[in-house]
């Protein structure tokens, strides 16, 4: 029989970690072991766990012994999350968005040979499935105008959005040369380029739209989160799989093909 997989969250007060502690709790082989929270310290989790400082991560990971952390929370501290939590040997599942190129570059040198990572900007199925349709549609529709629009609420401070700019890279590597264009303003012609706008409204979960338009005609792929349980579902789903997996930074879709 599998043994139970001991998680531990940081952001367990925000509305993913919420969520994806509330999914940890319907599954019979995975259990909290740890939360951490920037504020809220000492508030109480499902299974008798409170919530831990998060500058008391390293000695409570140490005193937990969790076989896997999920992180939700921003860009800046997930960074140190990561490196404590590879440092100790803790396999990682990573959701935060809003990473700059140096900040991944240090994840990637902290997880290289220590620990198993699945990292994605979007942890919802349907959302995997989304980008595979998208690199048959860029692959068939090459001459097509291609734009990229994401709406989320109004909270979201990055932007485009993780999932946008991860369906940026996958139409990249269907036609190469495309330049990427992040909103428009002023007056020039549309090249061969691929628009990029994000909207922040009100309290969408997510939209993700990619528009290709040709002569006479227009095709729109369209993802619609609903509830954010489809990202929470999916980051539980990920840190059961990843536990036993060699060291290594891995995606969503890692996860899906193993099915």
């Amino acid at each position: 029989m599998k043994s139970m997989t001991k998680v531990a969250v940081t952001g367990a007060l925000g509305r993913m970690g919420t969520l994806v502690i509330q999914e940890l709790a319907k599954a019979g082989d995975m259990q909290l072991v740890a939360g951490f929270d920037a504020a809220g310290a000492g508030r109480p989790l499902p299974g008798g766990v409170t919530v831990s400082d998060a500058s008391k991560l390293k000695e409570v990971l140490a005193s937990t012994k969790p076989n896997v952390l999920i992180d939700f929370t921003v860009a800046a501290a997930a960074v140190e999350n990561v490196c404590t939590a590879a440092e100790m040997g803790v396999n990682l599942v990573v959701g935060t968005t809003g990473f700059s190129g140096d900040q991944i570059s240090r994840m990637r040198s902290a997880i290289d040979g220590k620990v198993a990572a699945v990292i994605s900007p979007n942890f919802s199925v349907g959302v995997n499935l989304f980008w595979k349709l998208i690199a048959v549609a860029a692959e068939a529709l090459q001459d097509y105008d291609i734009e990229v629009i994401e709406a989320h609420h109004n909270q979201k401070k990055d932007a485009p959005s993780g999932t946008a700019l991860a369906t940026v890279e996958v139409i990249k590597k269907v036609l190469g040369d495309a330049e990427v264009v992040y909103g428009r303003e002023g007056i020039r012609l549309r090249g061969r380029e691929i628009g990029v706008h994000a909207i922040r409204a009100g309290d969408i979960v997510g939209d993700h739209t990619v528009l290709f338009a040709g002569p006479g005609e227009r095709l729109e792929i369209k993802h619609q989160a609903h509830s954010r349980t489809a990202f929470a579902s999916g980051a539980v789903r990920a840190a059961r799989w990843v536990v036993d997996k060699e060291p290594g930074i891995y995606s969503m879709a890692d996860v899906l093909r193993s099915r």
